[in-house]
């Protein structure tokens, strides 16, 4: 069944005018549209103008993270039956806006380029592969499952007050890696994620769980993260 929906979003056109203002669109959509296909339809049909970011629609790519009716979600993901009438959009907060909803992403990546988001292992390479047990990967799958959105981060009141915190987004891919048993770079690892802005700034805030749209327990990740640190040393003073 079709009804009617008004978008009300945030705008930002650097070319024509510095400062932000709000514009609304009303628009009909079936109730299992998302809120994706109706920016869609704004730009294809009402302001060519309207800017946001979209790859693969299917919740994969993270492309279209936005703040949604006040919550930090995937575009592609929220269905219009599941909101009110009335949809306000707005681009991820505690980021440089570029354009409309789209987001400099640049501080983001560059603090999970920080963790060393990579595998590590100088040992000599075996001839077929680096087995690891079910159980041993079962350990780290959740964390695998990050599509790197920037929800979680973008959602954390510690990131908007401190932007050199790593953020829960590399904090989790720094879990991934400390607790994959084929890496061989856990003090190297620790020494980058126990710094002043590092994981003992989380407060256990949950904002990062309540936003992850592939459903991750980002705090949990992160109090073994403090765990591992403490066994080893890592209290963020010195050793």
């Amino acid at each position: 069944m079709e009804k009617y929906y008004t978008f009300r979003i945030k705008r930002y056109l650097p070319d024509k005018n510095p400062s932000q203002r709000w514009d609304e669109f009303r628009i009909k959509l079936n109730s299992m549209e998302r809120v994706l296909d109706g920016l869609i339809k704004i730009k294809e049909t009402r302001d060519g103008t309207l800017t946001f970011r979209k790859s693969c629609a299917h919740g994969v790519c993270g492309s279209c993270a936005m703040k949604i009716n006040g919550k930090n979600r995937l575009a592609c993901q929220t269905l219009v039956k599941d909101l009110p009438e009335l949809i306000v959009i707005e681009p991820l907060p505690s980021l440089p806006v570029i354009k409309d909803l789209v987001v400099d992403m640049t501080l983001f990546f560059e603090k999970n380029d920080r963790v060393l988001p990579y595998l590590i292992n100088d040992e000599p390479p075996p001839e077929r592969e680096r087995i690891q047990s079910p159980e041993d990967q079962h350990k780290i799958l959740e964390s695998i499952t990050c599509i790197m959105c920037g929800s979680c981060t973008t959602s954390c009141p510690v990131f908007w007050a401190d932007k050199e915190y790593l953020g829960p987004s590399a904090l989790l891919k720094a879990y991934r890696f400390l607790f994959d048993t084929r890496d061989r770079a856990t003090e190297q690892r620790l020494e980058k994620i126990t710094g002043e802005h590092g994981v003992w700034r989380c407060h256990s805030i949950f904002n990062c769980v309540e936003v992850c749209p592939k459903e991750i327990d980002i705090t949990k990740h992160i109090l073994k993260l403090k765990r591992m640190a403490v066994k080893k040393g890592f209290t963020g003073g010195e050793r």
